[in-house]
């Protein structure tokens, strides 16, 4: 039973993926000639199953987008976008602003995730903590 939530929260974000490719492909276009960058660590190389610093991906189309992205605070926490649809989106629906955690199955508030490269194309799922995801790794070898 617990493989089959699994699959279904990896479906369910393989669907949002193809549901945002347009707009992220648009976005990851205009990304591509900037480095991956944090503020603490300089040039960082990001490849499938790293951690993503949260102002490094873009919320609303669930992607990591290579450079600091637009801060929107809702209440006391900040979500991130990476155009003014995105800006004005995530205040407005809070579907957005959350995830489903692959590995517990919870829902997540995107704020405070612990944000993993999943895809080759700068897809991110979002966990718990660095726990769960590392618990996810462990159980999935």
């Amino acid at each position: 039973m617990k493989t089959i939530k699994r699959l279904s929260a990896l479906t369910l974000i393989l669907i949002a993926m193809v549901s945002c490719q347009n707009s992220n492909a648009t976005h990851q276009e205009s990304n591509q000639d900037h480095p991956a960058k944090t503020a603490s660590s300089g040039d960082l190389k990001v490849e499938k199953g790293d951690h993503v610093p949260s102002d490094l991906v873009c919320m609303v189309n669930d992607a990591y987008m290579g450079k600091e992205q637009i801060a929107v605070p809702v209440g006391e926490k900040i979500y991130y976008g990476c155009c003014d649809m995105c800006k004005e989106r995530i205040p407005k629906d809070a579907a957005v602003r959350k995830a489903i955690d692959p590995h517990t199955m919870h829902e997540v508030d995107k704020a405070s995730a612990y944000i993993v490269m999943i895809g080759d194309n700068g897809d991110v799922a979002y966990f718990e903590s660095k726990a769960t995801y590392d618990d996810f790794l462990e159980k999935n070898k």
